[in-house]
């Protein structure tokens, strides 16, 4: 989906990043810190009852047995409000999103499957399955269905721009080899970081411009533009014409999903990502039915195996979508997206198993070549972002 699969790319895609950590408790010897208030304001300013973990204090117990202003019993009372705590079971926020990436990946390859669907209403149907999933969330959260008014513009284009590099990268998936557009979809944390540094004066490094330049000669050694390998091209699936059009398709959805990651950065957290979510669903299906009518192309698949496709993309891309946003709650988003990088090998393994297509040595180029700077990008974003962290702990 678009990185979004669906979007997000990105993404892309509309998960929100995990909470920084607190700081830890001073050591006994030092002052102990008052916890803050509660957040009604009850109270506010009142110091702790309780006293440090490891200080042992003349009415211990009658002070366990009372609460303190952060209104939570002993000893959680002089606990941070919000502090971060340890995964349960290590590397799960990595598994869910390896977990994320094969169903993203089976969805493509159902949609490879599909013989008489055009892309277009293939996205319909996968934005009626996030509506069903949204729906009941902004009733729940009682977040409303518009959003709030200095935000609706804004909302509007991460919707209009995720749903079209949505359809962009389900018409690629159509008309050229899965892996070839999946790796080009993997491109996105590189115009990413080029449109922050165009739109949201980010900083933008001489490493930037090198992962930049070596995501756009992998790009190129898998489209392989005329121009420079000429109109007899080997190794492709289909015609040349259909090749270089699903290509341009591709690179077109990552740039749009880079946008939506831009506008989500811009928004930041004033806005729950279920009403983001929500604007990309609604957006999209409007969008695509629009499309349809115009094309002429809606009709409903005359054979049974195209209608259970059409379910099991919308299922798997779901699931892959809610596992996704699962890692990115529990796990730092660098790694996340560095084990993202999965999915370029699960199109691989699919294309060659399923689809009996074995990929160039062009490809498996480009692919290096994307996967690299992808994953340069994010380390290093990464690690920029827990300095970042580090100096405002200080």
């Amino acid at each position: 989906m678009v990185p979004g699969q669906g979007g997000q790319g990105a993404a892309a895609p509309a998960a929100a990043e995990p909470e920084q950590e607190q700081e830890q408790p001073p050591e006994p010897e030092q002052e102990q810190e008052q916890p803050p208030g509660r957040e009604d304001g009850a109270a506010a300013g009142q110091p702790c009852l309780c006293s440090a973990p490891g200080i042992e204090a003349v009415g211990a117990e009658e002070r366990r047995a009372s609460v303190c202003c952060s209104g939570l019993p002993w000893p959680r009372c002089c606990e941070a409000p919000g502090t971060k705590k340890k995964a349960a079971c290590p590397g799960l926020g990595l598994f869910y999103t390896v977990l994320s990436a094969f169903l993203f990946s089976v969805a493509s390859l159902f949609l490879k499957k599909i013989e008489d669907v055009h892309s277009v209403e293939v996205s319909a149907f996968r934005c009626v399955f996030q509506m069903a999933f949204v729906f009941p969330g902004l009733i729940y959260y009682k977040t409303g269905f518009l959003g709030p008014k200095g935000k609706r513009i804004m909302l509007f284009f991460r919707g209009f721009l995720g749903s079209s590099a949505m359809v962009l990268l389900y018409y690629s998936y159509q008309v050229m080899p899965l892996a070839d557009a999946t790796v080009i979809s993997f491109s996105c944390p590189v115009f990413t970081s080029l449109l922050a540094w165009i739109f949201l004066k980010e900083k933008y490094s001489i490493w930037d411009l090198l992962f930049t330049l070596i995501a756009i000669v992998g790009v190129i050694l898998i489209a392989r533009p005329p121009f420079l390998f000429g109109s007899h091209v080997v190794g492709i699936e289909g015609s040349y014409t259909d090749h270089l059009k699903g290509s341009i398709a591709a690179i077109a959805s990552a740039i749009s999903a880079a946008l939506t990651l831009i506008i989500l950065r811009k928004v930041g957290k004033s806005v729950h990502y279920f009403l983001s979510i929500w604007y990309y669903a609604v957006i999209g299906l409007i969008g695509c039915v629009i499309a349809l009518f115009v094309l002429n192309e809606w009709r409903l698949p005359h054979c049974g195996k195209d209608r259970v496709l059409l379910v099991l993309i919308g299922m798997f891309g779901l699931g892959g979508q809610i596992f996704l946003t699962k890692a990115l709650q529990i796990e730092k988003a660098g790694p996340v997206s560095i084990m993202k990088t999965v999915d370029v090998v699960f199109a691989f393994v699919l294309q060659i198993l399923f689809l009996n297509h074995l990929p160039p040595w062009w490809t498996v180029g480009g692919a290096l070549c994307v996967v690299a700077s992808s994953s340069g990008t994010a380390i290093r974003k990464w690690r920029q972002n827990v300095k970042e962290a580090k100096q405002s702990e200080i």
